[in-house]
């Protein structure tokens, strides 16, 4: 099978997922309690029967539920979201206007988990058993079983209130005006902390799987048949060791990479970040079915869309994959 083959029977196969991934979040969201027309009559103040009643009419929530149905998955396939009953304003515009900053803060702290815990896993593997592989490992356990939003919440302490380095809460500077290099500055420096606290915990994840791989790996037959040829440590390293060991933390890279996108919903919520994580937060609050159905619809499409890019990332690593999918 050839990789664009593969490719288009993978886009085939998500297609189908994400369709059962809308019927099933449909009648999730609508089985849960809540009326999002008695939610927003009480937010203005006029939460009488008669104006409950005319909110659900507006908004065709009065309609039977397979007829929301209908409508919902018709207009999802014209990529048609719906319309947000609290943002006043199309899901899918809502969605798209939220989505660079999730995209910013998820990407950002994914390379940065994936780059830290690669180049920490390979330098414990490299000290095996001595006091640095100890301090290596208890480093990242620690980050591993340290809960996110507690981390979020001393970072803010630490570099916000205390040393006064960095900015606690937002997307940018309100009211600063900056253009340019001098607006881009101001966006890393708000992306410092929740990056940070977003990765450290994915980072001891990679840096204990490449750790475990690459002492499974150094014991195979073929590396030490590498090693009786008399070839140099350094490419056996990078030619036997390291492409093999990389396999399973490519599979995981991939697995998660996804799930940051709608997962970050804590590090959103703390650090006031504008992203999709918190609009799913406050979607739920509000009962706003639209949006939330949209932003689970989003979240499941960009990890069927990395598990494909980490297929293709696997093929290029490791050809036998490839080869024994055309055989």
């Amino acid at each position: 099978m050839t990789l664009l083959a593969a490719i288009l029977a993978r886009a085939a196969k998500a297609a189908i997922t994400l369709l059962m991934i809308v019927i099933l979040n449909f009648f999730l969201i609508h089985a849960a309690p809540g009326d999002p027309a008695a939610v927003m009559a009480g937010e203005n103040g006029a939460a009488d029967q008669i104006y409950i009643d005319q909110l659900r009419a507006q908004f065709g929530l009065d309609q039977p539920l397979y007829v929301q149905f209908y409508k919902y998955v018709g207009g999802v396939l014209q990529l048609d979201l719906g319309y947000s009953y609290r943002q006043q304003m199309p899901v899918l515009d809502l969605i798209l206007d939220r989505l660079p900053a999730t995209l910013l803060l998820t990407m950002t702290a994914f390379g940065m988990s994936l780059l830290l815990g690669v180049v920490f896993g390979l330098a414990a593997a490299a000290r095996v058993g001595r006091w640095s592989d100890s301090a290596i490992t208890g480093m990242a356990l620690l980050f591993y079983a340290t809960p996110l939003y507690w981390v979020a919440l001393m970072a803010v302490l630490l570099f916000s209130v205390q040393l006064n380095w960095l900015p606690a809460f937002g997307y940018e500077s309100v009211g600063a005006g900056y253009t340019g290099l001098a607006m881009v500055l101001d966006r890393l420096r708000h992306l410092a902390l929740p990056a940070l606290t977003l990765g450290l915990f994915f980072m001891a994840v990679y840096l204990r799987m490449t750790r475990s791989s690459v002492l499974e790996v150094s014991q195979m037959d073929f590396v030490k048949t590498a090693r009786a040829k008399g070839l140099s440590e350094g490419i056996i390293r990078r030619r036997h060791i390291l492409r093999n060991a990389l396999l399973p933390v490519v599979t995981l890279a991939g697995l998660q990479a996804g799930q940051l996108v709608g997962g970050a919903v804590l590090t959103e919520t703390v650090f006031a970040w504008p992203g999709i994580g918190r609009l799913m937060f406050d979607s739920l609050t509000a009962r706003d079915y639209n949006t939330l159905l949209g932003v689970f619809l989003v979240s499941a499409a960009m990890v069927i869309l990395f598990n494909i890019l980490t297929d293709i990332v696997y093929r290029l690593i490791d050809p036998r994959i490839a080869a024994g999918g055309a055989a």
